[in-house]
């Protein structure tokens, strides 16, 4: 079995505190190369940006299995300068605007930090406060000096922090996807083809797995993903029994949302293979929300697909929280997968 330790950890840092909003992933996209050379039979920089990685098998008639993680996240666009250090923008991706007045960002490739800022409480009017304020109404603040040219892309400027047993940090979604294809890239089993997409523009519409689906032909795939934990305590006290996932469970195995239904062979080879190696999981409980898989599994001919995530909360705000224990899990179910996997798994 695989474990997290201090290099798997630092990686992450790295990863998460870098900016890559959809669109401008060129900071995530060197580290990522960086990773993977050494590793790797085949590297390739497709015409959106995603890395395509292909680690060949040393037998026949390999198994190909593509599995894919995202290396965008939601943040925020340039649209006008409106002078004086202040910047119109719009979000990109789907961020709550209750969540930004206030919040520090990091803006444009030397990361000049500015503030979102709006109108004040004390001055707003009773109407105005019954309403999130409309992001149109928002501004960043670079102060007088500030530098930004329309077009920059902006984030929020949490820092990553390992807190006990938790990950703290922006970005979660997916780096920590990320982080884990890497550390299987390191360790890929010789009997079948591992293909690798670190993918773009997964948080403006799936773009970027679309394309690696194409270029691979996979006879499988599985997107690696950081899906949202509905597990709070309810306001009343009572137990919340509507959670989609719980942090602290293990990964979470999807079986169908928005954009796909699961391919039932892989969920019910996930689960197994779990319990054969001891490794906790979960079901994510069928809902909103899609990954990847949406996409890859639209592609050419079609192509069987599995979500495997590891759940945080407070999905697409300044800050998510994740468990060390819960992405060993999902590090070691999938590497317990790959091992078993044969041409067997998408014949029955």
């Amino acid at each position: 079995m695989l474990s997290i330790g201090q290099p798997q950890i630092k990686l992450l840092e790295k990863l998460c505190n870098a900016m890559s909003v959809s669109g401008d992933e060129g900071e995530v996209r060197r580290i990522v190369l960086e990773e993977v050379k050494p590793y790797a039979d085949e590297v390739k920089v497709d015409a959106l940006g995603s890395v395509l990685v292909r680690k060949k098998s040393s037998t026949r008639n390999p198994l190909c299995v593509l599995l894919d993680a995202h290396i965008d996240e939601v943040g925020f666009m340039i649209v006008n300068d409106d002078e004086d250090g202040f910047f119109q923008f719009q979000v990109v991706g789907g961020i709550d605007p209750r969540h930004l007045v206030g919040k520090q960002v990091i803006v444009g490739k030397e990361h000049n930090v500015g503030i979102i800022g709006a109108k004040p409480v004390h001055l707003a009017s009773s109407s105005e406060l019954e309403h999130a304020v409309d992001v149109d109404a928002m501004r960043i603040d670079l102060g007088p000096e500030g530098k930004a040219k329309v077009g920059d892309r902006a984030t929020f400027a949490t820092k990553f922090k390992r807190v006990g047993p938790s990950i703290m940090s922006k970005a979660i979604d997916d780096r920590i996807g990320v982080a884990t294809l890497i550390e299987l890239l390191k360790h890929a089993p010789k009997h079948i083809e591992l293909c690798l997409s670190f993918s773009v523009q997964e948080e403006i519409g799936l773009r970027g797995a679309k394309v690696a689906g194409y270029y691979f032909e996979p006879d499988l795939a599985i997107a690696v993903d950081s899906t949202p934990a509905r597990d709070l305590p309810h306001f009343d006290g009572d137990e919340n029994y509507a959670y989609n996932t719980r942090l602290g469970f293990g990964p979470a195995i999807y079986m169908a949302n928005s954009a796909t239904i699961d391919d039932p062979r892989l969920v019910r080879f996930l689960a197994e293979t779990a319990e054969k190696n001891k490794i906790q999981y979960q079901f994510r409980q069928p809902g909103g929300g899609g990954t990847n898989a949406g996409a890859i599994q639209r592609s050419r001919t079609g192509v069987p697909v599995v979500s495997v995530s590891v759940p945080h909360r407070y999905t697409h705000s300044p800050i998510s929280v994740s468990r060390v224990e819960d992405w060993k899990n999902t590090l070691n179910l999938l590497y317990a997968a790959l091992n078993g996997m044969t041409h067997d798994l998408v014949k029955r």
